[in-house]
């Protein structure tokens, strides 16, 4: 896939695919303006979920957690914060899918670690933790 906006709809078509999957039921906000790719329906309630892609890097899976967009030609990095829910996250190098909640993510990346950690410590993310099946609401 050659460009960012290629990568970004096989995400976001492959993330729809598997919670539509699931049994969940899935919107799609129109036009481009919301913080958010998908409306996921489960029995908790209604989820806002931003849909990134993230590769392998360092062991870890790695995503962004920050939207850039340009003001006054300047490019400046957008935090979600709570404008959004939750991530669901396609690793392009595996095609492994993750749920991250919102409140779990880093300010501008977040790194779920998929190799053994060469310390234990409170701020390693396991990705098997957030991996998808298991972390759907």
């Amino acid at each position: 896939m050659g460009n960012t906006k290629d990568r970004g709809d096989t995400t976001e078509a492959r993330i729809i695919h598997a919670l539509i999957a699931r049994g969940y039921s899935v919107s799609i906000p129109f036009g481009d303006n919301d913080s958010y790719d998908l409306v996921v329906d489960s029995t908790p309630g209604l989820h806002r979920v931003q849909c990134k892609t993230g590769w392998i890097e360092d062991g870890c899976v790695r995503f962004k957690t920050a939207s850039k967009t340009t003001v006054d030609g300047d490019v400046v990095a957008k935090e979600y914060g709570d404008s959004i829910d939750a991530f669901a996250i396609r690793c392009k190098d595996t095609d492994r899918l993750y749920w991250v909640p919102e409140t779990r993510a880093g300010k501008k990346n977040t790194y779920l670690r998929v190799d053994d950690p060469e310390i234990d410590h409170p701020s390693v993310n396991d990705a098997a933790a957030f991996r998808f099946d298991d972390a759907l609401p």
